[in-house]
């Protein structure tokens, strides 16, 4: 039986974990903190199929200095970390064109496309699949006019077979009663999901995982042993585990581990955030991405979740003030009869690759397998990631092209 290791528990690793262990692996999850507790906490609960355009899409050279010095953009940068995310920002840049946004999207696709199935495929017959709802997801814009701003973005959908059904004037508030009569138009996407918890989805996982046989260590990895040139076992502040194989499912923590191995990674960090409104007095009738302030509502088991805002600022830094309070003012102006009995505040990482693409896949002939960097798709993605980690570990012929997320890309760059 092969001994595998997976680092990192959150929604990549432990479906990872979970079709290995299903493939007769023997598993051990390795994570330094609790399962669940990381982005795969704070995402937006949603399973986007159609998000298949990147941020990096033709034009943005020109808008990039607009979106940084507007205080009412959903961009931030702590400005002390400018020289250091400087060379990860030009990369990220140089994919702003239409011919790297239309293969980024290419690569995108079989991610995220089928995510709902994916979800479903996973959990089917275990007691986690009561949190896997299917559900529109649509997007709230002021008019017409701001729709057609997002047509390139929308062409990139389509192409993909992902068609928005359009509503207009009065009857935006009759779907949504929870929206202003400012929002006049919704782009309604069918054969979208959510999870209605995201923790207690982790932790019914966790027990599916448990049940076949799999053990959870919370440790942090340090270091792999490579000393015949294939991994061996893993050093962990709480031990040395031997292992046959590796998954590095550890999101934003994953390049450090990477350089372990000999490659630097163009990896940033996108530090997000979220408010969660306690027993609100309206609630989103299906999610929701409301467009001008780049937040994402959803009605969860335990409130209205509202997540958005990008900021640039890296791992160690606490909570900034001004992206929460911009958040909480677009919120209060989208939502404006919108009460509630408490509020909670989250701040999270995000794993982003210079071009916005995941790494999967092992890394040379060394039996560690990189499944990390999904961005803002990694509840999305992550069952699918897991699967296809599983069938490359396990022999089976995907149909899948695995270039686009070859973990040793970035090589000829460095």
């Amino acid at each position: 039986m092969t001994k595998t290791i997976i680092i990192g528990a959150g929604i990549v690793g432990v479906s990872a974990a979970i079709w290995l262990a299903r493939e007769g692996h023997d598993v051990t999850l390795i994570d330094k903190g609790q399962p669940g507790m990381g982005a795969s906490y704070g995402n937006a609960c949603v399973l986007a199929a159609g998000s298949i355009a990147p941020v990096s899409e033709p034009g943005m050279w020109a808008k990039a200095p607009k979106m940084l010095f507007n205080p009412n953009f959903p961009l931030f940068i702590r400005w002390p970390y400018l020289p250091k995310l400087t060379p990860w920002l030009i990369r990220f840049m140089s994919n702003a064109n239409d011919a790297d946004t239309r293969r980024i999207a290419k690569g995108l696709t079989p991610i995220v496309s089928d995510s709902v199935q994916q979800h479903q495929m996973l959990t089917k017959g275990t007691k986690a699949a009561k949190w896997v709802h299917e559900s529109e997801f649509n997007f709230a814009y002021r008019d017409r006019a701001d729709f057609d701003h997002d047509s390139y973005t929308w062409a990139l959908r389509r192409e993909a077979g992902f068609v928005p059904e359009i509503i207009e004037g009065p009857a935006v508030q009759e779907a949504e009663p929870i929206l202003s009569s400012d929002i006049q138009l919704l782009a309604v996407m069918k054969n979208h999901g959510f999870i209605h918890n995201p923790l207690a989805y982790i932790t019914d996982l966790m027990d599916v995982l448990t049940d076949l046989g799999a053990k959870f260590v919370q440790a942090e990895v340090k270091d792999f042993d490579l000393s015949g040139g294939k991994v061996s076992a893993v050093d962990t502040d709480q031990g040395r585990f031997e292992c046959g194989n590796v998954v590095l499912a550890a999101g934003a923590w994953s390049k450090p581990l990477m350089k372990k191995l000999g490659l630097s990674v163009p990896l940033e960090t996108e530090r997000g955030y979220h408010v969660t409104f306690k027993k609100p007095s309206q609630t989103t009738r299906n999610p929701m991405m409301v467009t001008a302030g780049k937040f994402v509502a959803t009605t969860m088991e335990n409130g209205l979740r509202c997540a958005g805002i990008v900021e640039f600022g890296g791992l160690k830094a606490g909570k900034s003030k001004a992206p929460l309070k911009l958040l909480r003012k677009t919120i209060k102006a989208t939502f404006p009869n919108l009460t509630y009995e408490s509020s909670e505040e989250w701040l999270g990482f995000r794993p982003t690759p210079s071009d916005s693409l995941p790494l999967i896949g092992e890394v040379g002939t060394t039996g560690v397998y990189a499944a990390f960097g999904h961005q803002h798709i990694g509840l999305t993605g992550g069952p699918k990631t897991g699967r296809m980690i599983a069938d490359l570990m396990t022999g089976k012929r995907g149909n899948h092209d695995m270039t686009p997320y070859d973990p040793q890309r970035f090589t000829a760059d460095t």
